[in-house]
């Protein structure tokens, strides 16, 4: 087996450290280093994993690591990135790839032009329940795609498990739920039925300085009609989603987050035989990511999001936010 690659992070939050608890036990994978600016990270990553050093800042991550995962808030992903691809190292981010639309679009660009190695962390790209409905499809479960809905519902924003990241979360420059959240099924629908196009959108924003309550929108996908809703205080739940395509023969969905789900002939919806809730799954999908993650560190063909696919995800979400009610 070839050695393990060695993986820094900067960003010691909720992200962060879930992928730092699975890197440390990856069998393609070795954790060599963490940064955060926050006072008690030391603290918490002794704690989630023990051995593993607190260095001193961005550039001791960059030289310590082959592969380097920028876990910031999106304002500092750029400085990190580029920090990371001008010295040789591979680059894994968050999403959204940056705050302004246009310096995500140069980002890309050059990197692309430079044949840097870079993707981003969209988990669906490892799902097994997206597998699943990947799998139904070429059975001819749908048939010729008709229309995709997606759906996006929270009690409260941020959700209750990131009360800590308040401070950024709720803000309209970085947070919101549309970059959040729904930019994963907006990178599922681009990667399973082709480019985007928004025909209509709106976004409702409750109070000034607030991330968005409500947002509603039209588009296609390689052709295929879209319509997308979501909204805060719409159930009681922490979030709810679910992204369905129907089609002549059929219909299939991926409902909160890890359901894999298929309309029978009497309307009722069967989940997968082997479909797990998403704590459950988040193990198999992110040891997949970490797989992609080490392949593309040594230059070779992975899954994961490209940076290319997560621009085309970011300039959709940022239209829909602009068009303020």
């Amino acid at each position: 087996m070839a050695e393990r690659i060695g993986l820094g992070i900067i960003g010691f939050g909720i992200m962060g450290e879930r992928l730092a608890r699975f890197a440390a036990d990856h069998d393609q994978v070795r954790l060599v280093g963490v940064w955060d600016p926050s006072p008690d990270a030391a603290t918490r990553l002794a704690a989630a994993v023990p051995g593993v050093p607190m260095l001193s800042g961005p550039d001791a991550v960059i030289a310590a690591c082959d592969c380097l995962y920028v876990a910031a808030p999106p304002a500092f992903h750029l400085v990190h990135a580029k920090a990371g691809f001008a010295a040789g190292k591979a680059v894994f981010l968050e999403k959204p790839l940056a705050v302004d639309p246009a310096e995500a679009r140069a980002f890309v660009e050059a990197a692309e032009a430079a044949g840097a190695r870079g993707a981003v962390n969209f988990p669906m790209a490892s799902s097994p329940a997206v597998a699943q409905l990947a799998a139904w499809r070429a059975e001819g479960a749908v048939g010729a795609p008709r229309e995709l809905s997606i759906t996006a519902a929270f009690a409260a924003w941020p959700r209750s498990w990131q009360r800590d990241a308040h401070g950024w979360l709720d803000k309209p420059q970085q947070g919101g739920f549309t970059r959040e959240v729904v930019s994963h099924f907006l990178f599922l629908t681009r990667r399973h039925l082709g480019p985007l196009v928004l025909e209509a959108a709106r976004a409702s924003f409750a109070a000034p300085g607030r991330a968005e309550t409500a947002i509603a929108a039209r588009m296609t996908a390689g052709g295929v009609p879209v319509t997308l809703s979501g909204g805060v205080g719409t159930t009681l739940a922490d979030d709810h989603n679910a992204w369905v395509l129907e089609g002549p023969v059929g219909a299939i969905r991926l409902r909160d987050w890890s359901f894999a789900e298929r309309r029978g002939a009497d309307g009722d919806w069967a989940a997968a035989p082997d479909a797990l809730p998403n704590e459950r799954m988040r193990p198999m999908v992110l040891k997949r990511q970490l797989d992609g993650v080490a392949a593309m560190t040594r230059g070779e063909p992975h899954h994961l999001a490209t940076l290319r696919e997560a621009l085309d995800v970011q300039l959709v979400v940022e239209a829909i936010l602009a068009q303020s009610a």
